[in-house]
């Protein structure tokens, strides 16, 4: 059967329109770069940055300790060294890595040594995590005017980058899941409970009194 000619053109068209929405997709996969922060709670960072134009992806893991492959238990137990991580995954095309950081710094509370918060201990203490000279550099700058804005001494490190380990599954998008779990307020939507633990921690109030009209995240939640 003899295909009319309009077709094959449409056809055509069509498949040079998935080539370069294709080509698009893998440039900015190529051109992605990563930024690993620790800020207590990293179902709450992984929510406030996801929130973010230009960051295409926050995942919640573990880095910056000695054990291999920890679990949810080990680093909340303590000993491992590890922080509870988001590895924020953006174009700087959209987003810049100082934005970013300007933004996790004014999104936390930066002038904690022991922890963020009411979760207290190791596993939820702040840092930024680096891969090379210029990314430290950066971080460093962004870190001296949190502190002159804030006009309090931040004790948030900058750190060479170990190995980030994904956090379980169960961890990923919790801010966001539809499963029932159970709570001390009750059995919940993750969702809920979310919002329910986020507001009882007290992070948004105590990120607010801090940073006041300069916190970004503080009056969504």
């Amino acid at each position: 059967m003899r295909v009319p000619e309009n077709l094959k053109s449409w056809a055509l068209v069509g498949l040079i329109t998935v080539g370069v929405f294709v080509q698009a997709g893998l440039a900015r996969a190529q051109s992605a770069e990563t930024l690993t922060v620790a800020g207590g709670c990293f179902w709450c960072v992984e929510s406030d940055f996801e929130s973010v134009p230009g960051v295409i992806d926050a995942v919640s893991g573990y880095t910056g300790g000695k054990t291999k492959n920890p679990t949810y238990k080990d680093v909340t137990r303590g000993g491992t060294g590890h922080y509870e991580a988001v590895q924020i995954v953006f174009d700087p095309a959209i987003v810049s890595r100082k934005r970013l950081l300007e933004l996790f710094f004014r999104s936390i509370d930066p002038t904690d040594a022991d922890g963020q918060f009411c979760d207290r201990g190791e596993s939820y203490r702040t840092a930024v995590f680096v891969s090379n000279k210029s990314e430290k550099a950066l971080a460093v700058q962004l870190k001296a005017e949190a502190q002159k804005a804030l006009g309090q001494r931040v004790v948030t490190p900058v750190l060479s980058a170990q190995t980030f380990y994904e956090a379980e599954d169960y961890h990923q998008d919790y801010y966001k899941g539809d499963s029932l779990v159970f709570t001390r307020f009750g059995p919940k939507r993750q969702a809920a409970a979310y919002k329910r633990y986020r507001q009882a921690c007290g992070r948004d109030a105590r990120v607010e009194q801090l940073w006041g009209d300069a916190a970004p995240f503080a009056k969504k939640n």
